[in-house]
């Protein structure tokens, strides 16, 4: 179990990791940073650096996880990338299918495989997917994601790098929000967050600001507007408890 300091979160799992940058959110990829770091330190599961790895020992944890959790998946890398096989993509939803009592949080920047897969992998009501979208060039993958079967979708516009307008979140749950943080960031207007966020109120979707940013993204914090933005479609109620408990 990898409790989780993201803050949208409660813990990640990783049964796959690594990845290759595809648009411009990627250029500063904290996953690839800490890889690296892993990597030089010795930790096994990171001896190939950041080159896409699977990792099927990790597929029986969640069972052992008895009380319910909010689980980030693969926050070190993208389950959708083209290097993980159907067939492993399948034994991850197997897994997120018969653990009901915990909801999995999956996120990609790979909508196209997303949608080519949609068919072919069962959607339990659990699993929640995302895409990123960083600037108002790629608001095209949440098209991608409405045409998914996931019964709860969500948009993480993070890091975000410029202004999104006029979204349809028509059949969108959620939307997270932040400013890219470490020494290389990129700012973030409060002007780009404020819309968004009026765009979220006027289509009654759940709006979360994760941060700030920034190099010192702890002094920055995560108010906007004097108040802190912790909204999330969540409903514990309507997960299935396991049987050992």
């Amino acid at each position: 179990m990898a409790i989780s300091k993201i803050e949208w979160t409660e813990m990640t799992w990783n049964p796959t990791t690594g990845c290759t940058k595809i648009s411009p959110g990627c250029k500063n990829c904290y996953a690839e940073t800490l890889s690296i770091r892993l990597q030089a330190v010795g930790l096994d599961k990171y001896r190939n650096g950041f080159k896409v790895t699977l990792h099927p020992d990790e597929l029986l944890k969640p069972y052992s996880w008895k009380k319910s959790k909010i689980v980030f998946v693969n926050s070190m890398s993208d389950l959708f990338h083209k290097d993980i096989p159907l067939e492993f993509i399948q034994r991850v939803f197997k897994v997120m299918n018969d653990c009901r009592w915990h909801i999995f949080q999956v996120l990609t920047k790979r909508e196209e495989r997303l949608l080519e897969l949609d068919s072919k992998l069962n959607w339990s009501s659990n699993i929640w997917m995302g895409v990123s979208i960083e600037n108002q060039d790629y608001t095209y993958r949440m098209d991608y994601l409405k045409q998914t079967g996931a019964k709860v979708k969500f948009l993480s516009l993070e890091p975000l790098l410029g202004s999104i307008s006029n979204m349809n979140l028509d059949m969108i749950d959620w939307v997270i929000v932040g400013g890219e943080s470490g020494p290389k960031s990129r700012p973030v207007k409060r002007t780009w967050i404020e819309d968004i966020r009026k765009q979220c109120k006027a289509a009654d979707v759940k709006f979360f600001f994760k941060q700030w940013g920034g190099f010192n993204k702890k002094e920055n914090g995560r108010e906007l507007n004097g108040r802190t933005y912790d909204e999330i479609p969540l409903d514990k109620e309507l997960l299935i408890q396991p049987s050992f408990i």
